[in-house]
Formats: C-alpha cells, structure tokens, sequence
C-alpha cells in the first residue's frame, strides 16, 4: 500500500462555479487556474459526503487536461476517504457508458470529463459534470449546493499521491480508498449486445444487406465504435473514419452536424453511399443520422425510432410512453396520438427525462440537438440510436430515403431548421430575451408577412413525478398555421452567449413532403428574426450555424 500524506489547501473561492445545462463548462485555462478544478471538486465532496457514498464513477471523453483532472480528482478524492472510485482505463468513459457504469455497479455518483461537442486542445473547451445514483445528470438541487457550497469555499484536501498508471487494469489501495482501473468500453459492448440482435446486424452485414459508415470525429467513440462495429459485427475496416480518440479531436469541431461532420456529409452524397451513414460527438451522446443522399433530422429520427420501436428488441412488448424536449420538433407527438401512448414534453436537457425514465412512464426520449436514447440508461446515447437505425433498416430492407418518404406519407413532416447564433455579448443577448419576453402577451393576432401569431407564450414546466419546476425555458410562438418557433439561450457554450432559433412549420401529407427543410421554412426564419429583433441586439444579420 502506498504511503502518502494529506495535507489541506488553503484557497480562494470562485464567483463562477455555476453549473450550466451540462455542467461546468470553461475554457481549458479557467480550469488550469491554481485551485479552480480542486475548488469544484471539493465543493461536489462536501454535498455528496454527507450521504456516505459507496462508489463513485469517474472517466472522460480523452480531451486534452483529462488526464491531469482525473489525477486531481483521486487525490482529494482519497483525501476524503472515498471508499470505492472506478475509473475507465486512459481515463476514456463515453457519456452513456459512464452512466451504464453508474448503474450497472450501483455507484452513488459519477465525475464525467467533457465538454461533449464543444472544441476541445489546449485553447480549446473543458468542462466537468455529476451524475446521479441513477445514472442521469444531477438534478438542480444538487448542482446548486455545489455551487452555493464554491462560492464560500476557502480549503481543500489533498492526497500526495503517485501519478496513476491508467494504462492497463488495476486495483490499487491507497489507505482507505479502493481505485479500481477497468476497461470502460467492454461493459458498455455487452450492454448494447443484449439490446439489439447482433447475429442478425452480422448476417446484415454479412450480406451486404447493410452497411455503414461511421464518423467518430477523432472523438470518444472511435474505440467504441471499432469495438462494435468491426469486432462485434464484422463491418468492413474501412466502415469507421477518424476513428483515432485524440486529446484535440484533431483540430476538429466535434458536433455531428451537417456543417462540422462535412467529410461524411460529402461521402453520403455520392453514387456508391453505403446503407446508413452516422457520426457521434465528443463524448459520445450525440448522433447524426444519414442515408444515401438523405439527411434525417433528430426531430425526425426520434419520431421513426417510435413508429417501428417494435422491431427493435428491447421494446417488443410495446411502449408505454415518449418523451421529447420543448424545442425539438412535434413529429414525434404525431406518431405517440396514433398509438395512443402518452408524449411528454420537458424543457431542455437530459437530466429532465430521469423522472420519467425512472417511474417507467417512458422507455424512449429525444432532443432536437442530435440527442436520442431510451431506458437502458439515463443519457443520450449517440451509438445506442446508430444500432437502433441499423436494426430498423437491416428488418424493413428498405433505404433511408424511402423509410423517411412512408414515415412523411402516413404522419405529415414538420420543415424543421435550427439557427445558432454563437458568442453574443451576453449583455446584448440578455437584453434581447428580456425584451422578447415582455412582447409575449401583446403578439397575438399581428400578421409578420404571411404568419399571423395565434399566441406566445414562456415555457415552464411542472415534474409529473415529483412536481418540481423549471420555469423561463424559452420562448415560444404559435402561428394560425400551425407553424412555431422557439427562442433560447444555450447554456453550452464557453464564451459570449449562444442564442438558438428553432422553426418547425407542418406540411400535412396532402402537401409537398420532399422540399429542403433551409429553403421551406426561409420565411419563417424572417419573420422570427424580425419578431425577437436580432440585429438590432446582435448585430447579426445571419446565423453562424443552421441545422
């Protein structure tokens, strides 16, 4: 046993703990400060301690720091005298299989290393993020104790302690904390292997039934994807690009997009395309879904996902209910009405579908944010949705293009787009929603070209399970049509604020169900930049992003 000494830190606190939709989030060098990363660490061990956890989960998505965090937290961890901590060999955890960790080893809590899909290097983005003993971000109440607990912290402990070895595994006892290195992509391959068919997946591939090609954005996924893909179902070698998990996600963006997963974007628009074409973000929650020369919007996949859900085996008996977040699209409620099962609609963020997942009111969820999972565990699951589109198009023998245009035929589409408008003064994007949210009793009834508002409204939300609130989740505005856009604040990104337009306008089946979604809702976008005056506050006369 290694002999160490603990010694406590004095330290100053911070004014800007608070974490975000996800998390803390910051630019690699906040978090390089000196006592910035011990601070929050030790102010989460002061709030979960005083429930005496067992276990705690800790891994990341291998951007650059990673590894320097993880040695930082096991210090004040064992400092603190955590009994147990499990940690992912090279410190590499996906998000999702953080959480199937979480569950599976009945730990108490879990310390996720990401920024998901923002940028990541030394001049890139860090961030840091709790799990709950089910396996789902940490609800508010526990975020804010850990930050009202930073904003007063003046020490912290620490063990000096050897660096870890995190190379190979391990169990190491440093005086009363058991560490226990594994390899945290296997459990998460097994977990996938009892949800879906694999024999099936690899006759489909076997075949050429099938076939794939999938962008890990040099990002967490790439060894969880050659794991499934080229190990398990016997993919070809060449059906994984950028597969190489690196601490810049080479110089990369690693959202799964249409403008930032370009390299596959291009290859899915050629004549020989393979079958189904994906990509994941940065810690592996996220999913892009493509066919031959057929982009299918989240919004969308999340609503074919329900429409076959029983082809896939975990949900053979049935479900009993979906659950969307505010902003993504209403075509998914469409499909829940024809099987007479109930949608829930939540605001933003993951940590809002735990409830519902826990009390077994919904076994499937989605966000419009490339964000797609169900009840096998309590994140989006970026590889989870990519199988599931696999199983979909393997047992209907069908392409992408032709599943969408008979899902469009029978439910109607929602156009969908989604405009980003990134690093605004956060003043002026304060002031904007501030204004925006004032007009909302007085825009019913005027005419915005040919839109005329049918009401506006704030957002809130009232927990079904255990009647919590969220309240000021965006704004929303409903026009005679039948049309809607949705006006929010990211609380993502790292620097300025990031303020997010989403435009959904329905075309029932009788209509044209094929045009460009950018193109259909154009106008749309017009009247909903007039409406919150974008330029006028930003400056901005168009949207660094659309999606």
């Amino acid at each position: 046993m290694q002999e160490f000494e603990v010694v406590e830190v004095a330290s100053k606190a911070f004014s800007d703990q608070k974490p975000g939709t996800s998390g803390l989030r910051k630019k690699v060098q906040v978090f390089q400060q000196e006592h910035y990363l011990e601070n929050f660490v030790q102010s989460f061990l002061n709030v979960v301690l005083k429930d005496e956890p067992r276990l705690i989960v800790i891994g990341g998505d291998g951007r650059f720091f990673n590894l320097d965090a993880i040695q930082t937290i096991v210090e004040i961890a064992v400092a603190n005298e955590v009994p147990q901590l499990l940690i992912a060999r090279d410190g590499i955890l996906s998000t999702p299989a953080a959480s199937h960790w979480i569950r599976k080893y009945q730990a108490d809590a879990g310390i996720i290393l990401s920024a998901s899909h923002n940028p990541a290097g030394e001049n890139g983005d860090f961030g840091i993020k709790f799990n709950g003993a089910n396996g789902a971000p940490a609800p508010e109440a526990l975020t804010t104790a850990v930050f009202e607990t930073s904003k007063s912290i003046s020490s912290y402990k620490r063990a000096k302690i050897e660096a870890l070895d995190l190379t190979h595994d391990q169990d190491i006892l440093l005086n009363h904390t058991h560490v226990v290195i594994r390899d945290g992509i296997e459990d998460y391959v097994h977990h996938m292997a009892a949800l879906f068919d694999f024999d099936a997946l690899r006759d489909g591939f076997e075949s050429k039934q099938i076939s794939i090609l999938f962008d890990a954005m040099n990002a967490v996924t790439g060894p969880y994807a050659k794991r499934l893909f080229l190990d398990a179902l016997g993919a070809d070698e060449t059906s994984v690009i950028n597969a190489e998990a690196k601490a810049d996600f080479g110089g990369g963006h690693p959202d799964p997009n249409l403008v930032h997963a370009a390299e596959l974007v291009a290859q899915m628009n050629t004549a020989d395309a393979p079958v189904l074409g994906a990509a994941s973000d940065g810690d592996g929650d996220r999913n892009l879904i493509l066919g031959k020369q057929q982009f299918v919007s989240p919004s969308d996949s999340l609503a074919v996902l329900l429409e076959h859900h029983k082809l896939l085996p975990q949900f053979s008996e049935g479900i009993l209910g979906v659950a969307r977040s505010m902003p993504t699209s209403t075509a998914v409620d469409r499909v829940a009405e024809s099987l007479g099962i109930d949608c829930y609609e939540t605001p933003t963020g993951w940590k809002f579908f735990g409830n519902l997942l826990d009390d077994k009111r919904i076994q499937l969820c989605g966000e419009e944010s490339f964000g797609t999972g169900s009840d096998h565990v309590r994140e989006k699951d970026g590889l989870w949705a990519v199988l599931a589109w696999l199983t979909i198009v393997n047992s209907l023998n069908k392409p992408v293009a032709q599943i969408m245009s008979e899902h469009w035929q029978r439910f109607g589409r929602s156009y969908y787009c989604r405009y980003d408008f990134e690093g605004i003064a956060s003043d002026s994007a304060d002031e904007m929603i501030t204004a925006l949210t004032k007009s909302v009793t007085s825009l019913a009834d005027q005419t915005f070209g040919n839109y005329q508002v049918k009401r506006a409204d704030i957002f809130e939300y009232t927990d079904p399970v255990d009647a919590s609130e969220a309240k000021n989740q965006g704004v929303r505005v409903f026009f005679t049509d039948g049309s809607r856009v949705v006006y929010r604040l990211s609380g993502t990104g790292t620097v300025g604020a990031t303020l997010r337009v989403y435009l959904e306008q329905y075309q029932d089946a009788s209509g044209d169900l094929q045009g460009d979604a950018q193109v259909v809702t154009q106008e749309l976008a017009e009247v909903a930049l007039t409406i919150a005056k974008v330029n006028e506050f930003s400056g901005r006369t168009t949207p660094d992003v659309i999606t």
